[in-house]
């Protein structure tokens, strides 16, 4: 087990290709932020678990003999598959929830609790830490703040428990993992974003990882080669959405509708693989009429879903995924 103090972060993303459509096989670009979620795991010996989540308010803690002494074999360790409601309903019970929450307060702890559970299991006993989560992005308006939350969790986790190496070596002020053990924090991220969301595509969980700018098609992620600078115009309405809400509502109107929402999705992945041809060209000599084209296609995606973009602040695109970090942050609210 881990005995240092261990403080990770990982960014955030916005989709510039492939809003929804992406769940359904269709491809996605996307480009990580330089907003970024903190986390700091401190060790201890104090015999509880605890979380705490200044930005949402929550603060909770566990006696760590009473989970070890709880039934928890429905969490099996590298399962990646999804929860069940049973497995779910159980998980609840660990955390002393009501059986009705489904909050995103709720679940950002039952996501931590699924991921210390799984993940620890391969200790001999269970770990006594503390762990702190803020983060510079807004919840629920769409940059993958949940996914930066995941990755940090998993990141953490795996590192505290020795299921990865600690990337930093002396001297160093921040480092990363090798692409052998993003893949492995990108799995339990993916897990703990499944408790989140219900049925994500997981890209959102992949840039967080890798960071940079990256294409997604079911499952399947390759970076995009030397992509231009970019600057994303980021609009925050202040109007909390729901991932899992918006997911299903577009699943649902699929199943209903499906000769109209097939081909949209359809459309959505023609814009995506043309954005992404237009990227190539400007990574070796942009034009300016490469910009009137990314105008072009955003303006389409838009009309496409009759979906307003709101975006809030300028933000570079293109950065790292998550890094460790040699001195502990103050977190905010603290």
């Amino acid at each position: 087990m881990l005995s240092e103090v261990l403080l990770v972060s990982a960014p955030g993303k916005v989709i510039l290709h492939g809003e929804h459509a992406v769940v359904h096989g269709k491809v996605a670009l996307a480009v990580a932020l330089n907003l970024r979620t903190f986390l700091r795991l401190q060790p201890h010996s104090n015999g509880k678990v605890g979380l705490n989540l200044p930005n949402i308010g929550i603060k909770r803690a566990w006696d760590v003999a009473k989970l070890q002494m709880l039934d928890t074999s429905f969490l099996k360790q590298g399962d990646v598959t999804a929860l069940t409601p049973e497995q779910v309903e159980k998980l609840k019970e660990v955390a002393g929830f009501p059986e009705d929450c489904a909050d995103h307060e709720h679940l950002a702890v039952l996501s931590f609790l699924h991921l210390y559970l799984s993940v620890c299991r391969s200790q001999r006993a269970l770990p006594s830490l503390d762990v702190t989560v803020w983060s510079e992005l807004p919840t629920g308006a769409g940059l993958g703040s949940s996914a930066a939350y995941s990755v940090c969790l998993a990141a953490a986790l795996l590192t505290a428990c020795k299921e990865i190496p600690n990337p930093l070596k002396d001297g160093e002020a921040a480092s990363r993992w090798t692409e052998e053990n993003l893949e492995l924090i990108n799995k339990w991220a993916f897990q703990g974003e499944r408790v989140i969301h219900g049925n994500p595509s997981g890209v959102d969980n992949a840039v967080s990882t890798w960071g940079g700018a990256l294409r997604y098609q079911q499952g399947k992620i390759s970076s995009l080669k030397r992509p231009p600078a970019l600057k994303i115009l980021l609009i925050n309405t202040k109007v909390p959405r729901s991932t899992k809400a918006l997911v299903a509502g577009v699943r649902s109107r699929l199943l209903k509708f499906p000769e109209i929402v097939a081909p949209l999705l359809t459309s959505i992945d023609a814009i995506s693989l043309e954005c992404e041809r237009v990227l190539g060209e400007m990574a070796a000599a942009p034009a300016p009429e490469h910009y009137l084209v990314l105008e072009i296609l955003d303006q389409n995606v838009t009309g496409v879903w009759n979906l307003p973009w709101q975006r809030d602040t300028w933000c570079s695109g293109a950065e790292r995924g998550p890094q460790k970090f040699s001195l502990p942050s103050s977190p905010r609210g603290r």
